[in-house]
């Protein structure tokens, strides 16, 4: 039996990632940060499913995790690591807090980087490692390439993101451990849901009428977004892959949502796309 880490695996994507390995055979090693979860999953999973409480922001919590998974699977190799937990903070930079930026980037990113740290010797990155290296893969997000208005906390982690994701696949390729980067669109999951309420002093902005608007653009793109299960059975796939890609998108309307803006208008048209569509003079 292979194993794997999963970071934040009680809803969404993760929940959905649970399903899929451990159809394939996989035990899960799922982290979550209520006893009632990790119950739950544990009484749908069985013994495939072995859930660890911990936040990915707690050190020491994921210390412990990494001793019981080594407890668990003894001489075993950990075949892979998905750092999926993410939450998503927006607003106008102007409005947003300086603590939710913090916050947005101890989850999204320090915690991506605590995690791997704690388990990259379980993953094979020490001397004359005798078992194949694992590999791990970092959920980031199309917003981690091309950033939007009143995403800020939200963008400025995933590009963080992104970048420490090379640094860590270079450094890595002296032990043999890949690491590969995810970047979906939108994607039918509670993230945007468990966000922060506008604030009163946003609501009274003179960006309070543009908010308005991208929240109502928000929900019409939620519907027509890429369904997890879906999105997890094709991190799946490329975690099985012999020679993946760096880097995978994963979108609805793939052409008009990433490829265009990505690669095809220049940034200071889309600019003025921006402006046009929030009645900016």
């Amino acid at each position: 039996m292979k194993n794997i880490l999963i970071t934040g695996v009680s809803t969404g994507i993760g929940y959905e990632l649970v399903k899929v390995f451990t159809k394939h055979g996989f035990k899960v090693f799922g982290s979550l940060r209520k006893p009632e979860d990790a119950e739950k999953l544990s009484d749908e999973f069985g013994a495939a499913f072995h859930p660890l409480i911990f936040d990915v922001t707690d050190e020491k919590a994921i210390n412990t995790a990494f001793s019981e998974v080594q407890t668990s699977i003894g001489d075993q190799a950990l075949d892979g690591l998905i750092n999926n937990a993410g939450i998503a903070i927006g607003g106008p930079v102007m409005h947003t807090p300086l603590e939710d930026y913090r916050r947005q980037f101890e989850v999204n990113l320090f915690g991506v980087v605590a995690v791997t740290k704690a388990f990259l010797p379980m993953l094979g990155a020490v001397k004359n490692y005798a078992k194949t290296p694992g590999k791990i893969i970092n959920i980031s997000s199309v917003s981690g390439q091309i950033a939007y208005p009143f995403l800020g906390p939200y963008c400025a982690s995933k590009f963080a993101l992104e970048g420490f994701s090379q640094v860590l696949r270079r450094e890595l390729l002296l032990y043999g451990i890949d690491v590969i980067v995810i970047g979906p669109g939108a994607v039918k999951t509670p993230i945007w849901k468990k966000s922060k309420n506008i604030s009163a002093e946003v609501q009274h902005s003179d960006y309070a009428p543009a908010l308005s608007k991208f929240t109502s653009q928000l929900k019409k793109s939620v519907q027509k977004a890429i369904e997890a299960e879906d999105l997890a059975q094709s991190i799946f796939n490329v975690f099985i892959k012999k020679h993946p890609k760096t880097r995978y998108t994963f979108q609805s309307s793939m052409f008009i949502r990433y490829i265009l803006p990505k690669y095809f208008i220049p940034p200071r048209v889309l600019d003025k796309l921006i402006r046009k569509m929030f009645g900016w003079k």
